[in-house]
């Protein structure tokens, strides 16, 4: 019985040194991932933190983690196994930002940007009025009512769909407890805004995408020759790793700078620029740091997104959340209503007009949605593209904005359509091609 007992210890202890040697040096990326997902679905969203625990982070490690909510500085924290503590502040404008082990507010940046959040007397999805009642000939209801009805099976994990239609809202749908009215978090989608943005600065005459010697930093070596097209396709061949799985350039980045515009910064060439296709949050950001650079003050540049996009096209309920130095994280975290999601891919849907005033280009809406050579036709200017046939059932000139755990706006020019789908189960485990399909043949052929 000795035996058994010693060998029973000996495999307990093993256990815990193999568990101990995996999750140990990830645990303050875990509980950072679990604090700053709390912080900002409660304050940003309105949601019940233990929803937010028992779906958005019920998923392995994050699982692990415990939480606790401090209201009173609406903040959040999270251990797991009482170690490694971290804690995420909520500041208006801001959003919830991660904290340094053992910061505190005092970290914080003293700047949020200014908004006019008028919400203008027009019917959605130009103003925020109720929708205009439109029937079209061409629209099978019955069979658009079932493809979202089969989009929001148990375990599709589906929390909203929208779709417009030639300017209009064709359909919407929601999950318990969610609404028109709940801002989700757009993950990677946030990379299309922020390539957006550089489309307003082009718009304007203030840069071009083919400018190189981008940052001081680079002068002295061949990341000069790195030009800002590089870096929108991602094909810079600066080095980067990204994996969620695993301590890498993106966990680290996301979890633990205090200033992520400067990660990919300092990264050295793997390549000649121009030449390996590397998907980057890292570039995104840095991106974000290229903005930045582009204005005399912090203020110029956080009003900038909103007073010249989001606000302009009525995505008032957006937040972009930005680090500890105040940068916004062009490759994340934003959180919008379904329903302004949609008037994103309406802009891109309207080659950048917007009702009548012309925001991007054309030719930038163009330039987006040209493949990046490298990708298998699957990436632009960031933003996702079907022109390799990921979705062999739905036309070749969808181009997307994709997020983490499913989060998508889709826009198909040759069907006039924009699709929205926010959840929390990603392509093939809910197959985009069939949801995107279902959907598109209620609409008809009269185009």
């Amino acid at each position: 019985m000795k035996k058994i007992v010693t060998a029973l210890l000996i495999f307990i202890f093993l256990a815990l040194g193999v568990v101990g040697y995996i999750y140990y040096p990830r645990l303050i990326l875990i509980t950072g991932f679990a604090a700053k997902n709390v912080c900002s679905c409660v304050y940003e969203a309105g949601r019940d933190p233990e929803t937010v625990a028992t779906q958005d982070n019920n998923f392995d490690p994050v699982h692990l983690s415990d939480y606790e909510i401090d209201r009173d500085n609406k903040a959040a924290s999270s251990t797991v196994f009482g170690l490694k503590k971290r804690t995420a502040m909520f500041s208006p404008g801001l959003g919830c930002i991660l904290l340094p082990e053992g910061g505190d507010r005092n970290d914080f940046p003293d700047v949020s940007p200014r908004r006019n959040q008028t919400a203008l007397p027009l019917p959605f999805p130009f103003g925020h009025e109720k929708p205009v009642d439109t029937l079209f000939p061409e629209v099978n209801y019955d069979q658009l009512e079932r493809a979202l009805e089969n989009a929001f099976f148990e375990e599709h994990k589906t929390r909203a769909v929208v779709v417009l239609h030639k300017d209009h809202l064709l359909a919407e749908k929601y999950t318990e407890g969610f609404t028109e009215d709940t801002k989700l978090l757009g993950w990677s989608m946030t990379k299309s805004i922020t390539s957006a943005v550089l489309g307003v600065l082009e718009e304007q005459g203030r840069i071009s995408v083919e400018q190189d010697h981008l940052f001081l930093e680079w002068k002295n070596d061949k990341r000069a020759q790195i030009t800002l097209n590089d870096l929108l396709q991602m094909n810079s061949s600066l080095e980067w790793e990204e994996d969620y799985s695993k301590i890498s350039d993106v966990t680290k980045m996301l979890f633990l700078a205090e200033d992520m515009t400067s990660v990919q910064l300092h990264k050295p060439l793997v390549g000649e620029p121009g030449e390996i296709w590397n998907y980057s949050s890292g570039t995104s950001n840095l991106l974000s740091g290229y903005i930045r650079d582009q204005f005399e003050s912090q203020q110029e540049y956080l009003d900038f997104w909103y007073r010249e996009l989001i606000d302009k096209i009525g995505m008032h309920s957006m937040t972009v959340e930005a680090d500890l130095s105040g940068n916004y994280v062009g490759s994340s975290y934003s959180w919008a209503t379904a329903r302004d999601w949609a008037k994103f891919g309406l802009l891109y849907l309207n080659k950048g007009n917007w009702n009548g005033e012309q925001i991007l280009t054309e030719d930038w809406v163009d330039y987006t949605v040209q493949p990046v050579e490298g990708s298998d036709g699957q990436y632009g200017a960031h933003f996702w593209l079907n022109a390799g046939g990921i979705y062999p059932d739905v036309p070749r000139d969808l181009f997307s904005a994709n997020g983490f755990q499913g989060q998508h706006v889709f826009i198909i020019p040759s069907k006039d359509l924009v699709v929205v789908r926010f959840g929390l189960a990603e392509h093939p485990e809910f197959d985009l091609n069939v949801f995107l399909r279902e959907v598109i043949n209620s609409i008809g052929n009269d185009q």
